[in-house]
C-alpha cells in the first residue's frame, strides 16, 4: 500500500500519464469513466458505514487507487496472506472477499486528495465511518 497526496502522484511510474491527467483533473459529475485500455475509475457518492457492514476486500487484475473527493473515511488493510476467504473469488467482478483477520489491521484515514494505492496482495475494507456523505474516486489499473 502506497498513500500520498495527490500532489506527488506523478512520482510513481504504475501511474499512467492519462490516469494522473485523469486525477488531477477529475470530472464534478459522479459515474463511470473510461480512461484507456488499461484504467478505468468510478466517481461515487455514499455514506460511510460503521466497521461491522464493512468487509475485507481484494482484487485479482486490478490496482486501485482510491481518493476521497469530500469527506473522511477510514480504510483498514493487510496481506492477504493467511486471511480466511468468506466468498471465493467473483472473475466477473474482480473481488474476493475474507473474515475479519485474527491479525489487527493498519488502518488509514482517507481525506480529500490524499490517495491509496492498493495492490492485489492487498486486502482492504474501506467506507468505514460513522454515517457521513462522502464522495471517492476508485481508479482501476490492469496488472
Amino acid at each position: 500500500m502506497i498513500t500520498d497526496n495527490i500532489k506527488n502522484l506523478k512520482n510513481y511510474n504504475i501511474v499512467s500519464p492519462k490516469v494522473a491527467d485523469f486525477l488531477l483533473n477529475l470530472p464534478a459529475d459522479a459515474g463511470h469513466y473510461e480512461i484507456d485500455d488499461t484504467a478505468y475509475a468510478n466517481i461515487d457518492i455514499y455514506n460511510t458505514k460503521s466497521i461491522e457492514n464493512c468487509k475485507f476486500e481484494a482484487h485479482k487484475k486490478y490496482i486501485d487507487i482510491q481518493m476521497l473527493l469530500e469527506g473522511t473515511e477510514e480504510l483498514d488493510y493487510i496481506s492477504t496472506d493467511g486471511l480466511s476467504i468468506s466468498e471465493e473469488y467473483n472473475a466477473d467482478r474482480d473481488v474476493m472477499f475474507f473474515h475479519n483477520p485474527e491479525k489487527t489491521p493498519d488502518t488509514l484515514q482517507l481525506e480529500p486528495f490524499k490517495f491509496a494505492l492498493i495492490y492485489p496482495h492487498e486486502a482492504h475494507r474501506p467506507q468505514m465511518g460513522n454515517g457521513q456523505q462522502v464522495k471517492k474516486v476508485v481508479v482501476k489499473i490492469a496488472v
